[in-house]
């Protein structure tokens, strides 16, 4: 549970965040600042990525669809990391993005009896 909680409480603070504008996102430079500056001016990339955010954390936080959370938020952590792999390869900067890595993970195999019909090949 608190594995879940936590992932929940990550996703939904930056939800949160991006629309109500709590606390400033840190400055992008480089490679992922070109790529951010695109989702900007996408004009519909950001609200979508946060509105998913906020939902998909709300889920985690109460505890109700959690599997359909965890398979909403997959290819978005998986993005976080490729990000942080391919612009910035750090070990700070990969810190964040391996961190809810390991909590999706770890909850994608606790709950792994909800996707055993997903990986079914009929």
């Amino acid at each position: 549970m608190g594995a879940r909680v936590l992932l929940g409480l990550v996703f939904l603070g930056f939800g949160v965040n991006y629309f109500l504008d709590l606390f400033p996102l840190p400055a992008m430079e480089g490679a992922a600042g070109r790529f951010f500056e695109g989702m900007v001016a996408s004009r519909y990339m950001l609200p979508l990525l946060f509105a998913t955010y906020l939902v998909a954390g709300a889920a985690l936080v109460i505890g109700r669809f959690v599997p359909l959370a965890l398979v909403v938020l997959a290819p978005i952590i998986v993005n976080i990391v490729a990000i942080h792999v391919v612009t910035e390869p750090s070990v700070v900067g990969l810190v964040p993005g391996v961190f809810v890595l390991g909590l999706e993970v770890f909850l994608a195999w606790s709950y792994g009896a909800a996707f055993r019909p997903l990986l079914r090949a009929r």
